[in-house]
């Protein structure tokens, strides 16, 4: 099939700002994925309705069929989120949920508590960023909600403290697929100073977005800063209106995830929350590294730990993983001697409260095809070539990955896009100001894809926290623009002096002084709660 090229035209723009704009103003998010990739099927095949409904049929073929079989990547985040939900209704018919949750109650005894529980576990589970999502999720949530702290606030913790952390930690699906990226790079450009790892180490500190993400995260758990919108919906749950399960907060939660009907047991355990859950990341970082053994054994390759995190099969081990989860999950109730018509019925309402979540993944998948075609990042790519001075380059290139990440809903096709840019755009100016330039794409790429609602983390975030999709993205959007300044005068600072150590006083400064404001904000807007 013949598709028109966009490659050099603002079109290519066209259908991810329609879906931006209406899933913002309708909150209909399938409706506005919809409306994106009918839009770019027309423009691909010059608005001829034959054609384009040939090329729509062949995109969602290639979401289950790809290379004349299944797709397994696709398939395989399909199959974990449907294993997650079984597991997680299997924890609360179990009573490990209501044993967690009235043990923390004794442990933690605040709402600053429970969002630092939260943060901490975004920050230790770094393995894979849709595992830290939904597995984060399922373990917080209990506790959250005992403390009347809406679920858009733990979306957002969720958020950021996944990609973020992922980002900056070599032993992730992340940190493998950014290492291997460099490691080309830096062949292409003879740089032999770094080996791929060493070049990724150096790069972390540089990479603003991620560190003062996080930073961010824990000082507004700690000073319970809500801000925008975040604001109503902490009211509303202190009310107990919120959770964003219904009410005035967010009447079309339903839409993304049912809440669950189940009859929690009172004879439940701490541990039948905990050892579950423990089996998991246990069970699915051990996948990770036995599948990228052997990728390396078949290659004829020596294994190391790295190695295996750059050859693993993430979907297959997540997969399995979960497998491992769902059967520790399943032991409790067993014990308790639950009757297995329950047992059934509870799984079957744990795979269908993933089915609204799936159904928006499946159509951000299809409007990720759909911009790949247009060549929506390779048109946004061309506007950073020009009469650019060298030192701008680095924040240019962070706003420009945010842009393209942002409208593809992508950071990793992002990467592929532009740090191979960045890296020809430094060989070509100063090559001394490679590593500022790859982290300027590294952390715009996060910031983008964090505040994207076409965004597959951006929706499992929503999905662990089983809050509506479009209020996550609303609430967090002021949190996350304002690290977005931090890192564009971090990266200005780093492109004129080409010293980090400056460049991180720079942020930092620029951090507190967005902290104050925040502070003087959040009392401004302040409003005592009482419970009703």
């Amino acid at each position: 099939m013949n598709l028109v090229d966009y490659s050099h035209s603002l079109v290519s723009i066209i259908p991810p700002v329609v879906a931006l704009v209406l899933a913002i103003l309708s909150r209909r998010v399938l409706l506005s994925l919809g409306a994106g990739i009918l839009l770019g099927a027309l423009y691909l095949n010059d608005f001829s309705f034959n054609h384009s409904a040939s090329y729509l049929g062949g995109t969602i073929k290639g979401l289950f069929i790809s290379d004349g079989g299944v797709n397994t990547w696709n398939m395989s985040i399909v199959l974990f989120l449907i294993i997650l939900g079984m597991m997680t209704a299997l924890l609360t018919l179990s009573g490990g949920t209501r044993a967690f949750a009235e043990w923390a109650q004794t442990k933690i005894k605040s709402k600053r508590g429970a969002k630092l529980l939260a943060a901490f576990l975004g920050v230790f589970i770094f393995v894979d960023d849709y595992f830290n999502s939904l597995a984060v999720g399922s373990i917080s949530r209990p506790v959250t909600d005992r403390f009347y702290i809406s679920r858009s606030k733990l979306a957002y913790i969720l958020d950021s403290t996944a990609a973020p952390m992922c980002v900056l930690m070599p032993a992730s699906s992340w940190g493998a697929y950014i290492i291997t990226l460099i490691g080309g790079i830096l062949v292409t450009h003879g740089v032999t100073e770094y080996t791929p790892l060493s070049a990724f180490l150096t790069l972390a500190p540089m990479n603003f977005y991620a560190i003062f993400a996080l930073a961010m995260v824990f000082v507004v758990s700690w000073f319970q800063w809500d801000i925008g919108p975040m604001k109503k919906h902490e009211m509303a749950a202190m009310h107990g209106r919120g959770f964003d399960e219904g009410g005035d907060v967010d009447e079309q939660a339903k839409d993304l995830t049912e809440e669950l009907e189940i009859t929690e047991s009172e004879k439940g355990k701490v541990g039948d929350l905990v050892w579950p859950i423990i089996i998991l990341i246990a069970a699915t970082f051990f996948f990770m590294i036995f599948t990228g053994y052997q990728a390396l054994a078949a290659d004829g390759k020596a294994f190391a730990i790295l190695g295996a995190f750059e050859n693993t099969d993430v979907g297959k081990s997540l997969c399995l993983g979960g497998l491992f989860g769902l059967v520790a999950a399943i032991i409790p109730v067993f014990r308790q001697r639950i009757v297995m018509v329950e047992v059934a019925r509870t799984l079957w309402i744990g795979a269908k409260s993933m089915f609204g979540a799936i159904l928006i993944l499946l159509f951000a998948w299809a409007i990720g095809s759909v911009i790949g075609d247009m060549n929506t990042g390779r048109y946004l790519s061309t506007l950073v070539q020009g009469n650019i001075s060298p030192m701008l380059l680095p924040m240019i290139l962070f706003i420009l990955s945010g842009a393209m990440a942002f409208s593809t809903g992508t950071s990793w096709g992002t990467f592929g896009i532009m740090l191979p840019i960045a890296g020809d755009l430094a060989g070509a100016t100063d090559i001394a100001l490679m590593l500022p330039m790859l982290a300027g794409v590294l952390a715009g790429s996060v910031f983008g894809d964090h505040c994207s609602p076409i965004s597959d983390t951006t929706i499992l975030s929503s999905t662990g926290a089983r809050c509506h999709h479009i209020d996550h993205v609303a609430t967090q959007l002021p949190y996350a623009m304002s690290v977005a300044f931090v890192s564009m005068i971090g990266y200005l600072v780093l492109g004129m002096t080409n010293s980090l150590p400056v460049a991180f006083i720079a942020a930092i400064t620029t951090f507190i002084m967005v902290c104050v404001f925040f502070a003087w904000l959040s009392r401004r807007t302040y409003q005592p709660i009482v419970k009703s």
